[in-house]
């Protein structure tokens, strides 16, 4: 791997350590949902630091360029965090569905209670 490369490489990592540290010190994310986006940082930081495992990987999966493997696993570690928005982003669909349906019920008992006081 290129030395110009390689740095490029950990200085955009530690940017995004940065950035990660920075909205969850705002509260803008949640921890638990953040470890996907550590755990993905850190094994980029390695496989940056450490060259040789990214050499190994691409051998092992037949392609010819280093940083097309490189490239390759970043576009893996995107698809991964996607999904798991997506799962998470499902599970608070159904849980906002189920509050509305709560709420309409008891704003139709409210509203029943109010017209037999009248009465």
């Amino acid at each position: 791997m290129n030395v110009v490369l390689q740095l490029f490489l950990i200085g955009g990592i530690l940017v995004y350590f940065c950035i990660l540290l920075y909205l969850i010190k705002i509260k803008s994310l949640n921890l638990k949902y953040t470890l996907l986006w550590i755990i993905s940082g850190t094994l980029m930081l390695i496989i940056a630091i450490f060259p040789k495992i990214m050499i190994i990987i691409t051998s092992l999966l037949g392609i010819v360029d280093v940083t097309n493997g490189l490239f390759a696993l970043m576009l893996f570690f995107v698809l991964i965090i996607l999904m798991s928005i997506t799962a998470i982003v499902s599970k608070m669909k159904e849980k906002n569905k189920q509050l509305i349906q709560q709420f309409a019920l008891l704003e139709k008992r409210v509203r029943q209670l109010e017209n037999n006081t009248k009465v």
